[in-house]
């Protein structure tokens, strides 16, 4: 009972004084932000050594690079003008394509990121690229991973003390760490904020993209695409998203603000 008292208590204290950027809504994030980037080192590097990546001399892995280094440059401008650089510290930025047909991307947390090969085939185009790759850079950076762990640690492992539950990396939180950050096969789906947490980055990402000097009237062209792959399984990416119809419908209302950001390059 004394360990879930105090873990509680670490929810309300973290809670009340960390918010998302643009949005500004509270967030249950109660583990240091730094174990886990710790903690994704470690992650990526072995997702790698059973993925490896494409080589970097082909041309879908320089354009995944190039469009990485241009969306980190954008969220640095982005935080900085907002004040909240600190959300980038221990970032080690990294982009990698590897081969898979599965249509998805993730960046846990210091900027590790991964897109699948499969997902070029509806991308298309290098400014839909940069819509995906915002996007899930932006999960990174408003900490939604940590909100999905923080929660996905409460529920599966009854209040243990969290801080050992990460700095000790067992194969149960390995397990919710993938889970959060759409490594493993299946997202988690039971977490209240899932939707809404992808509401926000479609409208960080979206300002991250048109700040890198990509059009984001690209986005609701390409989750148009992304509906056409729909049936009885939809893309990873889209386990636990918002309608495609909808989400399309979302990003075409806040487009007079993201196109605010855009300056083509």
């Amino acid at each position: 009972m004394r360990k879930i008292i105090i873990a509680l208590s670490a929810i309300l204290l973290v809670s009340s004084c960390s918010k998302v950027p643009l949005t500004g809504r509270r967030q249950m994030n109660i583990l240091p932000e730094s174990d886990l980037i710790g903690m994704s080192l470690s992650e990526y590097k072995d997702f790698l050594s059973k993925n490896p990546p494409i080589v970097s001399t082909n041309n879908d892995a320089i354009m995944v690079k190039s469009v990485g280094s241009k969306i980190q440059s954008a969220v640095t401008q982005y935080l900085a003008k907002n004040k909240l650089s600190k959300r980038l510290a221990g970032y080690k930025w990294e982009y990698n394509l590897v081969k898979d047909s599965t249509v998805n991307a993730w960046c846990m947390p210091g900027g590790k990121v991964v897109v699948y090969s499969g997902l070029l085939g509806v991308t298309q185009n290098e400014t839909a690229l940069a819509i995906v790759m915002g996007h899930e850079i932006a999960h990174a950076v408003a900490r939604h991973g940590n909100e999905r762990m923080s929660q996905g640690l409460l529920t599966q492992l009854g209040g243990v003390a969290l801080g050992v539950a990460v700095s000790t990396e067992s194969a149960q939180t390995q397990a919710i760490f993938n889970t959060a950050y759409g490594v493993s096969s299946q997202l988690a789906i039971m977490l209240p904020y899932s939707r809404l947490q992808e509401s926000e980055a479609d409208k960080l990402g979206l300002i991250f993209a048109a700040m890198a000097g990509f059009d984001p009237q690209e986005a609701p062209k390409f989750w148009g695409r992304m509906m056409a792959q729909g049936g009885a399984k939809p893309p990873q990416i889209l386990s636990t998203h918002p309608s495609d119809l909808k989400r399309i419908n979302d990003l075409k209302a806040f487009m007079p603000e993201a196109m605010k950001y855009y300056k083509k390059k």
